[in-house]
């Protein structure tokens, strides 16, 4: 028999999965206990998160839910809200911050290293920062940084040597927060792939297609509340050429015959004077 914690805790995932319309996978590696705690209080009253063990996990997802199953991989934990995917994934994006390396971590970017001066006064420093890369020298009793250098490439490992350089130059290369591995809503997994909107360039694009259904109504005679102004403007001025060209007297295009005569008769007058 399972031990009684085990079974009520998995009770408790349960109630907690089928209490939410939004459950979710979440990767918790690397994050510090006082970043975690951090994060909680961020999300409190908003999203419900609850760390547990994988295998307890996967007992708990069950029926619709089963499918998030393939997504537990590494530390994970469980995630509950009440607000759509999308919305969700955004607030925990915008938790993600920037944490200092402490060695062994991989470089998630290129950590580049700036030409320029530097905070440090002359001394032992120039010899650690050359040791591992980084071309310093003492230029008018100041340590500089003499040009650009790429000193980890993203997807290397930074060694201890590395973080300790990078931390007395006050630079943080490690970004942590709470990962999505999936969302789950209505039966529809939601990947990062997905979720991960360009809100910039969906209004753009939502805006070009507006301006396309507009033109497309228009030019078909398509009446709406939206098109109407400007099918009628289009007919009325479609009718007045077709008058004009016909020759079709109505009080609009009279004052068009007029001036066309009037311009014949002035370009006659000149012909008949020379």
């Amino acid at each position: 028999m399972p031990a009684q914690w085990k079974i009520k805790e998995v009770e408790e995932l349960k109630k907690l999965i089928q209490s939410y319309p939004v459950v979710g996978i979440v990767g918790i590696r690397g994050i510090p206990a006082p970043q975690m705690q951090e994060m909680r209080a961020r999300l409190r009253g908003k999203v419900m998160l609850r760390v547990s063990k994988n295998s307890l996990i996967e007992r708990a997802l069950e029926d619709g839910t089963k499918e998030l199953k393939n997504y537990i991989e590494g530390e994970v934990g469980i995630i509950a809200a009440n607000m759509n995917p999308f919305k969700l994934y955004k607030e925990l994006e915008k938790m993600r911050m920037k944490a200092p390396a402490k060695g062994g971590e991989i470089a998630p970017e290129d950590i580049i290293i700036k030409k320029g001066d530097t905070p440090f006064k002359p001394g032992p420093i120039v010899g650690e920062l050359q040791k591992v890369g980084i071309p310093a020298a003492i230029r008018e009793g100041k340590v500089v940084i003499e040009k650009d250098v790429t000193l980890v490439k993203k997807g290397e490992k930074i060694t201890p040597e590395l973080a300790k350089v990078l931390n007395r130059l006050d630079i943080k290369p490690i970004e942590i927060g709470l990962k999505v591995h999936a969302l789950f809503e209505n039966g529809i997994i939601f990947t990062p792939d997905v979720l991960a909107v360009d809100e910039e360039k969906l209004m753009a694009d939502l805006q070009e297609a507006a301006r396309r259904a507009f033109t497309l109504a228009v030019e078909t005679g398509y009446p709406t509340k939206e098109t109407i102004e400007f099918i009628l403007q289009k007919a009325y001025r479609n009718a007045y050429i077709l008058a004009t060209e016909c020759n079709i007297y109505t009080k609009e295009t009279i004052e068009e015959f007029i001036r066309k005569a009037y311009l014949h008769a002035k370009a006659l007058e000149g012909k008949i004077g020379g």
